[in-house]
């Protein structure tokens, strides 16, 4: 079992000798600190389960750093250390966040009682911010971009009837959170939420976990079993990366969709299910229809209501945003981003969109000990593009030149690929391709 880690906080060179000895005997990781100044850098640099803290120290008041202390490390065990006159500032240091007070002259045999109380407030803090981040329910962060509005607007439209969706973006870009979104404001919130990943089942696979089987319906069908669709019923249902669907299970699912009806695997009972139908993509169906790779009668059914979700690199003023909303959901709103590492950030293509983004943030929160501002140096792997590349001292590609005008022009028509693809006289398949093909050879 690893010893409890924890910040001695005391200007007091004897005191500190004294305490360390005690409270390392008893098992604890000690390690000190002389002033304020000395104690963020301790908490900045790992991590404590607890902090025994004096409030009058050379560079402050220790009082004023409590309610920093569990802004930064809300998990964390707090015992002040007090003189036997200043019970009404004990009392106020316990308002600010404190979990207890040590009146001086302090009782070694107290201490460690004390801290050990602390401990399994801090334990039960744990467990209550964790079941809160897994319970809670946090509005995705849309953004400010006119493109990011547009999608706003027809999100909600979706949300108002229950109408087939097509979510279209890259990989990353939001399209499992907005089709949720869409779900929990739709008519059908009462119902299931039914998701499943079409790229990670092939063939039968895929198939059996849509449709269901009966016993004996193949070798491994040793009991009845629901298909998703079964269970979607009264809900929803998300097929995430439909554009990886085999062309027979399109076929199969093609009849779901114009008749409301399906058999099991196996069976010769017809059975109806009544479910709300949201897709999404991150390939061009045009071109994968060209390819003989997707059903065109499908494409046509699904593409009822598509939705563009533009990838983050075409919309930085956004980042700011997805940033916040990032920390805020980890209960980090207080942590800040230099200057430096903004400059960082936003000079990053973003290939992972908002996941990768997430991902980033979460490491940086990691490695900086959940004490701020995050630097650029919490953020490795990151690698901006300096100012003015690709325009001196290399020669770009015809095709990069031409998608950068093609996604300024998307983004000033506030993401509407049609009315840019009808502008430039070419179809929107042809608008799609010349920005995949771009982004293969960056």
């Amino acid at each position: 079992m690893v010893n409890p880690s924890l910040l001695l906080v005391d200007d007091d060179p004897s005191t500190r000798l004294g305490f360390s000895r005690f409270l390392m005997r008893a098992g604890y990781d000690v390690s000190e600190a002389s002033c304020l100044e000395e104690a963020r850098e301790a908490i900045g640099s790992r991590r404590f389960d607890a902090v025994i803290l004096d409030l009058y120290l050379p560079d402050g008041n220790g009082l004023d750093w409590i309610s920093e202390l569990r802004g930064s490390c809300p998990d964390i065990a707090i015992v002040v250390i007090t003189g036997a006159g200043d019970i009404p500032l004990a009392v106020d240091a316990m308002r600010r966040g404190a979990d207890n007070f040590l009146a001086k002259p302090v009782n070694l045999a107290e201490v460690d009682v004390f801290l050990r109380k602390g401990l399994e407030l801090a334990g039960l803090r744990r467990t209550t911010l964790t079941q809160r981040r897994l319970s809670k329910k946090t509005e995705p962060f849309f953004g400010q971009s006119p493109a990011m509005k547009r999608v706003r607007d027809f999100a909600s439209l979706a949300a108002e009837n229950d109408s087939t969706v097509l979510f279209q973006g890259e990989s990353g870009s939001g399209k499992g959170v907005l089709a949720r979104w869409i779900y929990e404001h739709g008519q059908r919130r009462s119902g299931p939420f039914v998701e499943i990943n079409c790229s990670s089942l092939r063939g039968e696979l895929l198939a059996s976990e849509l449709f269901g089987h009966v016993r004996g319906a193949f070798t491994s069908a040793v009991q009845d079993r629901q298909g998703l669709i079964e269970v979607a019923d009264g809900g929803t249902l998300f097929l995430d990366e439909i554009g990886d669907m085999d062309l027979q299970v399109q076929s199969q699912f093609l009849k779901v969709i114009e008749e409301k009806s399906y058999r099991r695997f196996g069976e010769t009972n017809l059975r109806k299910s009544d479910f709300r139908l949201v897709c999404a993509t991150n390939k061009d169906l045009a071109e994968e229809i060209r390819s003989c790779r997707f059903r065109g009668d499908l494409y046509y059914r699904i593409n009822l209501f598509p939705i563009l979700i533009p990838p983050l690199r075409e919309r930085q003023e956004d980042l700011p945003g997805h940033i916040s909303h990032i920390l805020h959901d980890l209960d980090l709103g207080g942590l800040r981003v230099s200057p430096d590492a903004m400059s960082l950030l936003a000079s990053y293509d973003w290939p992972g969109n908002v996941r990768e983004l997430r991902n980033v943030m979460e490491r940086a929160m990691l490695l900086s000990r959940r004490a701020g501002p995050l630097e650029p140096e919490h953020f490795p792997g990151i690698v901006g593009v300096p100012a003015g590349a690709g325009s001196e001292g290399k020669i770009r590609k015809l095709a990069e030149i031409e998608a950068d005008h093609i996604r300024e022009l998307v983004g000033k028509a506030g993401g509407n690929a049609r009315k840019v693809a009808e502008d430039l006289g070419i179809s929107r398949a042809t608008l799609y391709r010349k920005l995949k093909k771009s982004s293969r050879s960056r």
